[in-house]
C-alpha cells in the first residue's frame, strides 16, 4: 500500500526550528515515517512549495540542512493543482498554502493520504471526501 505524508506550515516551522516548542513532535513522527520506509512500505513526504514559502524554507540555507536531509520532496503547484487548489479555495475560503494542501491531498493516487498540522479543521475541511489521516501537532 503506498502512503503520502504532508506537512503543513507548523509543521515545516517546527522541523527548522530546534528550539520550536513542537521540533520533537514533528521528527518523532518522520522518524516512523523512516522506520516504514525501511521495513519496505512505500512512503513519501512530501510539502507543498506554497507551504515551504510560507514557512520560510529555503533550501539552500545552512539553517535549514536537518530539514533537507531528511528526503522531504516539493508538491509543486503546477497548473493541474493550481485549478484543484483554486476550487478548494471558493469552496472552503481558505489560504492558498491550505487549499495547495488539499490539492495535493485530493490529487494523489497514493491509497493512504497523512498530513501532519496544526490545524486539523481546515485539513478535513480541504480533503473534501478523500480519506486522510490528520495528525495534530
Amino acid at each position: 500500500m503506498s502512503h503520502l505524508v504532508l506537512l503543513d506550515n507548523e509543521a515545516v516551522q517546527a522541523l527548522g526550528t530546534p528550539d520550536h516548542p513542537k521540533h520533537r513532535r514533528v521528527l518523532s513522527h518522520l522518524q516512523v515515517v523512516a522506520q516504514r520506509t525501511r521495513r519496505g512500505e512505500a512512503v513519501r513526504v512530501e510539502v507543498p512549495t506554497t507551504v515551504r514559502v510560507e514557512a520560510g524554507w529555503d533550501r539552500s540555507a545552512p539553517t535549514w540542512a536537518l530539514a533537507n536531509r531528511l528526503r522531504i520532496a516539493d508538491a509543486v503547484l503546477d497548473g493541474t493543482h493550481a485549478d484543484v487548489a483554486a476550487g478548494i479555495r471558493d469552496e472552503v475560503a481558505v489560504s492558498v498554502t491550505d487549499a495547495h494542501l488539499g490539492a495535493a491531498m485530493r490529487s494523489t493516487p497514493r491509497e493512504r493520504v497523512t498530513v501532519i498540522t496544526s490545524d486539523p479543521g481546515d485539513m478535513r475541511a480541504v480533503a473534501g471526501t478523500k480519506s486522510v489521516t490528520v495528525v495534530t501537532i
